[in-house]
């Protein structure tokens, strides 16, 4: 719970927020020693660097003193030593050769490093319980993941190509300055970095908190964005373009304003940082050049200080940005790791086993006394007790909100129960593995929705590595070959985002198809055909019921024709079973069944009224359809020439 606590609490100014940025950084510790040996050789290459960098100034110092020389010397032939040019130019080189040979070293440790924390990461969310992603907006998660990756790179690059080799020159330079100058050169330039790291830390502190509000807003506008993107059609339906600009704009205009106080915030601290650079340099051009003139120093040795100074103004101008860089890395990656510390509402047990299954057999189902409750001051269920017999069908009806999806749900265990328990052959589901639960269960939802992908991808998703035929048969038994094959690329066909090119009868068949394809010994069918016609209904109806046999299957249904055949019936209310039976016997006692059965007559007996009224007004259009395949009529044709208009 400590470890929760320092990731949820916002990082700021002072203690908490220098102990949150060594908690992340220690957390990234251990993917970086995997490869040790890589970054022993990255860091000599660098220390080689820097002496070679280091190297050139003194090299040129004794260039300039063997310049100096009275006018009619014998030597000015000789003026430039040939071995000091070599050297200079082989050092020189020996700065890029060991820079290079340190970024290639360290290439592989920054990006398999980047690459295993995000796979963690997308991992740990695949495992979190439903409430998870139901309660969290995936746009601001996605831009969580992609800028804490991002954060990894920029943290370990900027430590290594910039910061360290930065530090390991100033620390070569004032030694330097000590050994062989006055005191007062090495007093004014460590005094400088002591003061210019100081002002560079308070500022980038101070700014941190308006590149915060940059990322907040960020998300805010992203996650708007792409729910409007998502939801494209429901936007279309209420005319709501404008509204949802006007609401990602007032994100945007948070961020820029937030960008602008932070690019501010930048001009004052980049200010600030030459004001101290420019003073040291001047200050220690004068102490040289009062060397020379009193004679104590050459002028060799004033080109020297001064181009220390210039070798070391770059990367100290530059170490504020790389400070607040790093910060913002440490930000990010808190911000990931953060995501890395959900805690999982629902866990397998350690060392639990998977799911013991008779091969060949249907597995016997229990509720046994099961109360459920998503939110603690609402309960769902109350103590529902029933048996699914193997082999046999059970479906269970009654009102929306009774509780009839939710206990679909508790028996793919995205949630756990909350007293009572639920079991497969004897075996409590708290106690084995959920991925060996899950791959037993097949199920065809009501709301269906795709990847982005084609028509194989999905129907394929049920049992990945299945072969064309393998697929293709699944196809035909949930009667959507014939729309598949009349498509100018077949099953090659992209459903486009969330399955929106396809109708709801055609993404449902989609759902049939990839479970039939999984073969599961136990089977959910949530309104499996709701988004159907009433012809492919049957068909589809006929299908399920020949692939339901040797299988303990679950059917939520709202229409009851569909479940008339079904081993026993549950009709809930409030969350409770208030009867049981079969079709008949439940008709016969007269209840909660009787009187929805006798609604739904009454109902379908009037809609049965309008259309044929409304055929006999269209007699042509009867007489067109009547020609179509079973399972490719109208609806078919035109879904399969709305997805080839769209692809």
């Amino acid at each position: 719970m400590r470890r929760a606590t320092v990731l949820d609490a916002p990082p700021a100014p002072g203690t908490s927020a220098v102990r949150g940025d060594w908690h992340t950084i220690a957390r990234l510790l251990p993917y970086l020693w995997a490869y040790r040996w890589r970054v022993g050789l990255a860091l000599a290459c660098l220390v080689a660097a820097k002496f070679a960098n280091v190297g050139v100034p003194l090299v040129l110092k004794q260039i300039v003193d063997a310049l100096d020389l009275k006018p009619g010397d014998a030597r000015v032939a000789l003026a430039v030593p040939v071995a000091l040019l070599v050297a200079y130019g082989l050092l020189r080189l020996g700065v890029t050769l060991f820079t290079e040979l340190r970024e290639v070293l360290f290439s592989r440790v920054t990006h398999d490093a980047s690459r295993t924390i995000t796979l963690q990461v997308f991992r740990h969310l695949l495992s979190l319980s439903l409430r998870f992603h139901l309660e969290r907006q995936m746009g601001g998660m996605s831009r969580d993941i992609e800028r804490g990756s991002q954060g990894i790179s920029s943290l370990i690059s900027y430590t290594l190509y910039s910061i360290l080799p930065t530090l390991v020159e100033i620390a070569l330079v004032i030694g330097y300055l000590v050994v062989h100058y006055e005191a007062s050169f090495a007093a004014i330039a460590l005094g400088a970095l002591v003061l210019y790291i100081a002002y560079t830390v308070r500022v980038t502190e101070w700014r941190t908190q308006f590149r915060r509000q940059v990322n907040e807003q960020d998300s805010r506008a992203n996650t708007r964005a792409i729910d409007a993107l998502i939801n494209y059609e429901t936007v279309k339906y209420f005319g709501n373009e404008e509204f949802e600009a006007r609401r990602y704009n007032e994100n945007l205009v948070a961020r820029m304003r937030a960008a602008i106080r932070a690019q501010t915030s930048l001009s004052v601290l980049n200010l600030g940082q030459s004001l101290i650079i420019a003073t040291t340099v001047a200050l220690l051009l004068w102490r040289a050049t009062a060397g020379v003139v009193a004679g104590t120093m050459s002028l060799g040795d004033l080109v020297l200080v001064n181009a220390f100074m210039i070798q070391l103004y770059v990367p100290l101008n530059f170490l504020g940005v790389l400070y607040r860089e790093i910060k913002q890395a440490l930000t990010d990656m808190e911000r990931m790791f953060r995501l890395m510390g959900e805690h999982r509402e629902v866990a397998d047990a350690p060392g639990a086993p998977a799911l013991a299954l008779q091969p060949g057999r249907a597995p016997l189902i229990r509720f046994e006394r099961v109360s459920f409750a998503y939110d603690p001051a609402r309960q769902i269920l109350h103590e529902v007790d029933f048996a699914m017999a193997p082999g046999t069908t059970t479906a269970v009806v009654g009102a929306s909100g009774a509780g009839k999806s939710t206990l679909a749900r508790l028996l793919y265990r995205f949630y756990d129960v909350g007293s009572g328990r639920i079991t497969v052959d004897g075996q409590d589901l708290r106690d084995v593995a959920q991925a060996s639960l899950r791959a037993a269960i097949g199920i065809v939802p009501q709301d269906t929705v795709l990847f982005n992908d084609t028509i194989r991808y999905n129907i394929g998703y049920g049992r990945p590595g299945a072969g064309q035929d393998e697929i293709e048969a699944a196809a035909r038994a949930a009667q959507l070959h014939g729309f598949i094959a009349a498509l100018p690329q077949g099953y090659d066909s992209n459903v486009g985002e969330r399955g929106l090119k396809l109708s709801g009868g055609e993404k449902q068949r989609v759902a049939i198809a990839r479970t039939l394809l999984k073969d599961p010994p136990i089977l959910i069918l949530d309104e499996a055909t709701s988004a159907l016609d009433s012809r492919n209904e049957q068909a589809i109806q006929d299908a399920l019921r020949r692939v339901s046999v040797d299988r303990t299957t679950l059917v939520i249904a709202h229409r009851l024709s569909t479940i008339v055949d079904a081993d026993q019936i549950l009709v809930m209310s409030d969350g409770r079973v208030v009867e049981r039976g079969n079709h008949e016997s439940l008709l016969r006692s007269d209840g909660e069944y009787a009187r929805l059965w006798a609604m739904q007559q009454a109902d379908d007996s009037t809609t049965a009224g309008e259309r044929t009224e409304s055929a006999e007004d269209n007699g042509h259009e009867v007489g067109d359809e009547a020609g179509d395949e079973a399972g490719d009529g109208p609806d078919t044709r035109t879904g399969a020439a709305r997805l080839s208009a769209r692809a």
